[in-house]
C-alpha cells in the first residue's frame, strides 16, 4: 500500500476501511432494499420455528473477500446466528471449498441468503480479478492500482478487495490527494499555471500529479516541477517513450483502457503504476454458492 497517502491510512478504520457501525449501517440498507416488508415465499412454506444450517462454498478457483461483510448480515438479521468461517479473507481456493457456515432459524439464513452472496461474491470477483493482474505483472517493477470508479456507497469494500488481491489503492476521496486532470487544466489555463497555483497552496507533504497525453505535455510537466505525471490513454509506444525521456526523475502512471488483457504490455514499458478502472467497475462476480439444510 506505498501509493496510499497519510491521508488515506488515517480514513482506513480497520482492515475493511470502515468502522463496525459503517459496516451494519451499510448491510442494514442493503438488507432493507432486499427484504422490503418482509421474505413473503418463507413466511408462507417454511415453519417459524425450523432451524438449519447453511454452507457457503466455492463453484471456482477464487480470492475470498467478503466474509465480515457476509458475517454482519446474519448478525443484523439475529445475533444468535453461529457463524463459522472455514477460512480467512485473502485465501485463495479451489471449487468445492468450505468459505464459512451459518446456522440458525431457518428463516433467518433464507432472508439473509441473497445480501450476503451478493457481497461475497461480488468482493471476491474484485479480488479475484485483482490477483490476476498481479500474475500478470510478474518479474516488472510496475505496481497496479485502482481508480475512483466505483460502486457508489461500496468504495471502502471494493478498495479492501483490491488490496487483498494483491493490488494498491489510488486515491479514496477527493481529499485524499491533488491529481491535476483535463478538466482542471481547461479551468486554469494549461500545465503550467495548474502546477505553479498547486505549489501554492498545497498541504504539506502532499505531491502534485498532472494528467498528460501528450509527449509535449510530457516535457512541460518535468520543466515545472510536477512531482509525478498521469499518461492518459497513450500506447504502450508511447508510454515507453515518455518513461525514457522522465529518465526516473518523477513517478509515472499510467491509466486508460487498461486490463488483464494488455496490462503486461504497460508494465514492461518500465512505468511505475498502472491504473485500473476495471478492477471495480468491471470485476466480473465469481460463483459462490449458500446451500442450506435442517439441523
Amino acid at each position: 500500500m506505498g501509493y496510499l497517502s497519510p491521508l488515506t491510512m488515517a480514513n482506513l478504520s480497520g482492515p475493511l476501511g470502515l468502522s463496525s457501525g459503517e459496516l451494519r449501517d451499510l448491510v442494514e440498507r442493503a438488507l432493507a432494499e432486499d427484504l422490503g416488508q418482509g421474505d413473503l415465499t418463507t413466511s408462507v412454506t417454511v415453519p417459524a420455528e425450523m432451524r438449519a444450517c447453511g454452507t457457503f462454498r466455492s463453484k471456482q478457483n477464487l480470492v475470498v473477500a467478503g466474509l465480515p461483510v457476509a458475517a454482519m448480515v446474519f448478525q443484523v438479521l439475529k445475533p444468535t446466528v453461529e457463524w463459522n468461517p472455514a477460512l480467512e479473507d485473502g485465501a485463495e481456493v479451489d471449487p468445492g471449498t468450505v468459505l464459512a457456515a451459518a446456522c440458525g432459524p431457518a428463516a433467518t439464513l433464507l432472508a439473509g441468503e441473497r445480501v450476503a452472496l451478493n457481497f461475497l461474491q461480488h468482493l471476491s470477483g474484485v479480488a479475484t480479478y485483482a490477483r490476476r493482474l498481479k500474475e500478470e505483472l510478474a518479474g516488472t517493477r510496475a505496481e497496479f492500482l485502482d481508480t475512483r470508479k466505483t460502486t457508489p456507497g461500496l468504495r471502502n469494500l471494493q478498495k479492501y478487495a483490491v488490496r487483498l488481491g494483491g493490488g494498491q489503492n489510488h486515491r479514496l476521496r477527493l481529499d485524499d490527494g491533488i491529481l491535476i486532470k483535463n478538466n482542471h487544466l481547461q479551468l486554469t489555463g494549461g500545465i503550467r499555471a495548474a502546477v505553479e497555483n498547486a505549489k501554492r497552496q498545497r498541504p504539506q507533504g502532499y505531491h502534485i500529479e498532472v494528467e498528460v497525453t501528450s509527449l509535449a505535455e510530457l516535457e512541460e510537466a518535468l520543466e515545472c516541477g510536477a512531482d509525478g505525471v498521469l499518461l492518459d490513454n497513450m500506447t504502450p509506444a508511447q508510454v515507453r517513450q515518455c518513461v525514457e525521456r522522465a529518465a526516473r526523475r518523477l513517478r509515472l502512471e499510467v491509466s486508460g483502457g487498461i486490463d488483464a488483457s494488455n496490462i503486461r504490455a504497460y508494465a514492461e514499458t518500465g512505468v511505475d503504476y498502472i491504473s485500473v478502472g476495471a478492477l471495480t467497475h468491471s470485476a466480473p462476480a465469481v460463483d459462490i454458492n449458500f446451500r442450506i439444510v435442517p439441523s
